[in-house]
């Protein structure tokens, strides 16, 4: 494809705009014309078109197109990088000046995991709703990297999932610590027993969930804390609904956050719970922002009184100023 120079006639180069930056940018975060659209709530012709004249106003190409798959050319590899700093600068703009004009008002877009969205978000929106009735909340659901890239991206301000995650430019604001439950078909010999040994976790058909979710990389964690050096995967699932549902099919055992244990395990009559042995495996999960957040105070506040919001929950709140590990 060839690209003229976005310099016109009188000598002065056009600017490119937002819109073309972060249609670029979706482009090369998911190489795929269609996914990127969908990211970013753009038609697929616009999103094209604004990639188009993004190429033609800077005057190089950036993508390859092909039949079959999306590919950055060796100029747009390093331009997407410069786009992503842009996008984010422009985000911490915005941030800003809602900052100023008042405290818990305006946007603020919370990225969440999905083994902690359907526990805890219920008390998280009916906190936001009778303390903050002027915030304006908006939540998606993702994994974990997509979470990270879409905070240092500016596409999301706060952040709720499970730490420590080790990431520089990252402020971990750390909420509560909950136990792993081991869940068991209902004639497994390790059903409802208390004080179950870590070591029992070296001879279990343990199911996972699929890769990319930090719950079966904590899994498998606990299982080499165990001794136990890996996991023979036959089948994995999506969501912690399926998950439980294969164990109560016979097909295995699994560990659920506290917080899951009573939504899922209702599902089936077919199932028995286990607790391990003091101490017990266990996470923790916190809110995360940007190192320097314009609103910084306010997710400070927001961690506490979100602390007060889920002591009711079967979780040990932490006192502010606990560190993530």
């Amino acid at each position: 494809m060839a690209v003229q120079s976005g310099k016109p006639a009188g000598g002065r180069r056009r600017q490119p705009s937002l819109a073309q930056l972060r249609a670029f940018a979706a482009v090369a975060e998911h190489l795929h014309f269609r996914d990127a659209a969908a990211a970013i709530g753009m038609s697929q012709p616009a999103l094209s078109g604004a990639v188009s004249a993004l190429e033609e106003t800077l005057g190089v190409t950036l993508v390859e197109r092909t039949t079959r798959k999306v590919l950055l050319s060796p100029a747009g590899a390093r331009i997407a990088v410069r786009a992503k700093a842009v996008l984010g600068e422009v985000g911490a703009l915005m941030e800003e000046a809602e900052a100023v004009r008042a405290p818990f008002t305006g946007a603020l877009r919370l990225g969440v995991i999905p083994t902690v969205a359907p526990y805890l978000l219920p008390t998280v929106l009916r906190l936001v709703h009778d303390t903050y009735p002027d915030l304006d909340l908006q939540v998606h659901e993702e994994q974990t990297s997509s979470l990270i890239d879409g905070l240092a991206a500016g596409r999301l301000d706060l952040l709720l999932l499970a730490v420590p995650l080790g990431v520089p430019g990252v402020v971990e604001l750390p909420l509560f610590d909950e136990d792993f439950v081991l869940v068991t078909p209902l004639d497994h010999w390790l059903g409802g027993r208390e004080g179950i040994p870590r070591e029992a976790l070296r001879e279990l058909d343990l199911l996972l969930l699929d890769e990319g979710h930090c719950l079966r990389d904590q899994a498998l964690d606990i299982c080499r804390e165990a001794g136990r050096d890996g996991v023979d995967v036959t089948t994995t699932a999506a969501g912690l609904s399926t998950l439980v549902q294969l164990v109560a099919g016979g097909l295995g055992c699994t560990l659920l956050p506290r917080t899951a244990l009573r939504v899922e395990t209702a599902r089936s009559s077919q199932l028995l719970t286990g607790a391990f042995a003091e101490p017990a495996p266990s996470r923790r999960v916190a809110l995360a922002m940007r190192a320097g957040a314009a609103r910084a105070t306010e997710y400070e506040e927001l961690a506490e009184a979100l602390r007060e919001a889920l002591r009711p929950l079967p979780v040990r709140v932490l006192p502010a100023g606990v560190p993530a590990t």
